[in-house]
């Protein structure tokens, strides 16, 4: 495991699996819980990919990036996608349990961001934030008011999923000699064009810690006799968000709101109103036959549904902060660091927020350890 200056790694037994943890030298676990931030990553990741930003993030807080179950350092189970993602949201509360961190600042990316409001459902919470989350109605196979397309959300879940890609999984390949390789999965769709880093290689080690065992990475699929032919099966990470598995609308009706902000970019091939990780989005392009047209498979409004959610959300007494960034991919925080971590701190109420409009003058004063 390759760790950047000032970053640890260690496992916490919990009462239902071993979970790897990154934290940062120095941070005190007798921080409040005000004061702690919890990242969660995505699919085909790891804690890893965290490293920078908990870097950046100023030293009087305390910060742990967790490794889901199956990637990373965390301990390889099978995933029972008929709950949705509550297995993974069960992980991260029994691991915050043994952490003694009790309603922490939750981040979540991409399926973490599923997590993370799957988490905010059932334990409190001090904030959420966001960041290229999958829809509140799971990925793919919905109209925009959420409702299904078909009763075996077809088109949906880890049968659509590259077998290329998986097997080079396995083989922990770490080449760009096919479009196929992680490296090139991560160079198209975790980040938009022209994004370059010294720390690829350690991305694309992060993305090789998936688990490709049964009932992990990505899972079983059915026969379905709606195009294009396969539903979802129920195990592996892939299928935990098939729509009939994983709905959190439900955040609209909290009665104690955390604030959420939500960073997405423009750019995003994998959450998108127009994903080229949508089969029915594939399909309207052709690269998929036989598509039977957008009244009976339209592409899901990834950002559409998140926006509609969030609205209600804060038409419902909660407070929704949004950062658009113009040109960037699925991975803001690699992308727009700076971006990213203030918008984290401002929620947070560690700084204020910046007056709008400018006075005519100001003076901004940085400590030199931030």
């Amino acid at each position: 495991m390759t760790l950047l200056d000032g970053i640890t790694s260690r496992t916490i037994d919990t009462d239902r699996l071993s979970v790897g943890i990154l934290e940062r030298a120095g941070d005190s676990p007798e921080c409040a819980d005000e004061s702690t931030i919890v990242l969660v990553h995505g699919n085909v990741a790891s804690s890893l990919f965290w490293q920078e930003l908990m870097q950046d993030l100023p030293a009087e807080l305390r910060v742990i990036a967790i490794d889901l179950r199956g990637f990373g350092a965390t301990e390889h189970m099978p995933v029972d996608a008929t709950r949705g993602v509550r297995d993974f949201s069960d992980d991260l509360h029994a691991t915050l349990s043994e952490l003694g961190v009790e309603s922490p600042h939750l981040v979540g990316w991409s399926l973490g961001g599923a997590v993370i409001m799957q988490y905010a459902l059932e334990h409190p919470v001090r904030s959420l934030t966001l960041q290229a989350p999958a829809s509140p109605y799971g990925f793919g196979g919905t109209r925009r008011d959420g409702t299904r397309l078909t009763d075996d959300d077809a088109g949906c879940g880890a049968g659509g999923t590259n077998p290329d890609f998986v097997e080079r999984l396995n083989r922990r390949d770490a080449s760009d000699e096919a479009p196929t390789s992680p490296r090139n999965i991560f160079r198209a769709g975790f980040v938009a064009p022209g994004y370059t880093t010294d720390h690829e290689d350690i991305w694309v080690e992060s993305m090789l810690t998936t688990s490709t065992a049964t009932g992990n990475f990505p899972g079983d699929a059915t026969t379905s006799p709606n195009w294009p032919g396969f539903a979802p099966g129920r195990i592996g990470v892939g299928n935990t968000l098939a729509p009939k598995y994983f709905d959190v609308s439900s955040i609209v009706d909290l009665n104690e709101k955390p604030p959420i902000l939500w960073v997405h970019g423009d750019a995003d091939a994998v959450v998108s109103d127009a994903s080229f990780s949508d089969v029915n989005h594939l399909g309207a392009l052709g690269i998929i036959p036989d598509w039977p047209g957008d009244e009976v498979a339209p592409a899901q409004p990834m950002v559409s549904q998140t926006r509609d959610v969030l609205q209600a959300y804060a038409n419902a007494g909660g407070y929704v902060s949004e950062l658009a960034l113009e040109g960037v991919g699925h991975a803001p925080h690699l992308e727009r660091p700076i971006e990213v971590r203030r918008a984290i701190l401002e929620l947070i109420g560690y700084i204020g927020k910046p007056q709008h409009p400018a006075p005519p003058t100001e003076a901004i004063i940085l400590s030199s350890s931030d």
